[in-house]
């Protein structure tokens, strides 16, 4: 028996749209006792059938919309649809890559659900009590349409809290090794699929990476939130004079340095640096320091809409610094992964960080998440990475 929950009047409109969340305040009354993760049918205050989705008693987000079909049940039938349709779309890519983003939650009508692919190995994401509810359900199809690979599940995003889930890392199936080895455009990288960040690697920048590189032939480049240096080892392949990756993580860094040594770039022509980014650019300043080329590529700034004009200032503080530390004719490249920032906005923190410097700075590309994290149109919060290459007039 599946439940229901019935919305206030007016408040179907986002569902009319396609819009697959359903915020607390949208329901007048829910019937029956409603477990976490359970699915439910949510109707319009006349009674009209609106969509499917999995109820989360604890977050603001109280339904995610598994379906807007009415006669569809979210079986073990609906995720192989789902999960069969997420991987023809990446089979269509031609990603030269050994990995990939498979399943990109809301965009691929699963939210919640996070699938990373490293080689042989699927790195799971379960961000949402309807997930974390389906467990069982997607990784029998996962093993049934994927039967070569090993799946770790990596669920421990703080996000789960808002969820009022606990942190989960577990091997799922298969055996998973302390780091798996992946080859993106050529290059060969370690990835600590069981500790790393995300699911254990930034496979958005792909090709961005590639797109910076393009422009570091012999400039000295300070390579900022560098995490792992997979940047550093495509500037230093186009022949970077000079790299420093900087990042608070030591781990982090002395991955960086195995990328290096695997790909014969360990030539002395990169410098890992240990170090709070904010203070190292301010004491770069009053040193004089000078660069041709900078990225700044720094986590999430923003978790709320409360939070914006504080992460704005952040923003603009790094970039004023950036800008300043860079030659004539040198490079910033420049990226928010703050989904609730708009482009827009963000485009106007880095024009008004460069009028504070006193640099006139020319926008040269617009950046955005590789293509195997699409963006479904009726969910526009799935685009989410901005970034910009400005070149210092």
């Amino acid at each position: 028996m599946t439940h229901s929950v019935t919305l206030h009047a007016g408040r179907e409109k986002s569902l009319l749209r396609r819009h697959p969340w359903i915020f607390t305040s949208a329901i007048a009354r829910a019937a029956g006792r409603l477990q976490p993760g359970e699915t439910v049918d949510v109707l319009a205050a006349d009674g009209r059938w609106l969509g499917r989705g999995a109820w989360s008693p604890e977050s603001a987000i109280r339904v995610r919309i598994w379906s807007f079909t009415t006669d569809e049940s979210i079986d073990r039938a609906f995720f192989r649809r789902r999960l069969q349709s997420a991987l023809r779309c990446r089979a269509l890519l031609a990603l030269d890559s050994s990995a990939q983003r498979l399943v990109a939650a809301e965009c691929d009508g699963l939210p919640g659900v996070i699938i990373d692919r490293y080689g042989q190995v699927l790195v799971l994401q379960l961000l949402s009590a309807g997930a974390e509810h389906q467990r069982g359900e997607i990784v029998a199809v996962l093993r049934e349409l994927l039967p070569d690979c090993a799946i770790l599940e990596r669920s421990d995003a703080a996000v789960r809290a808002k969820e009022g889930l606990a942190p989960l890392v577990q091997v799922l199936h298969g055996e998973v090794p302390p780091l798996v080895n992946i080859e993106e455009h050529g290059l060969r990288l370690h990835v600590d699929v069981h500790h790393g960040h995300k699911t254990g690697f930034y496979l958005d920048q792909r090709s961005n990476r590639a797109r910076i590189a393009a422009y570091a032939a012999g400039r000295r480049v300070l390579n900022c939130f560098s995490y792992t240096g997979a940047m550093a080892a495509y500037c230093l392949r186009a022949g970077a004079s000079e790299v420093i990756n900087m990042d608070v993580s030591a781990a982090a860094l002395a991955l960086a340095q195995q990328q290096l040594e695997l790909n014969g770039l360990a030539d002395g022509r990169c410098q890992q640096v240990e170090a709070d980014v904010f203070a190292a650019l301010r004491r770069y300043r009053s040193e004089g320091r000078r660069f041709d080329l900078i990225v700044l590529d720094p986590p999430k700034f923003v978790e709320n809409k409360q939070h914006l004009p504080q992460a704005c200032r952040g923003y603009k503080d790094i970039n004023l610094l950036a800008l300043q530390l860079l030659n004539a004719d040198g490079i910033l490249a420049t990226f928010s992964c703050s989904g609730l920032l708009p482009e827009e906005l963000f485009h106007k923190v880095v024009a008004d960080a460069a009028l504070d410097a006193g640099r006139d700075v020319q926008f040269l590309e617009k950046l955005s998440q590789d293509r195997d994290h699409p963006v479904l149109s009726t969910y526009p919060e799935g685009y989410y990475l901005k970034g910009l290459i400005c070149r210092v007039a």
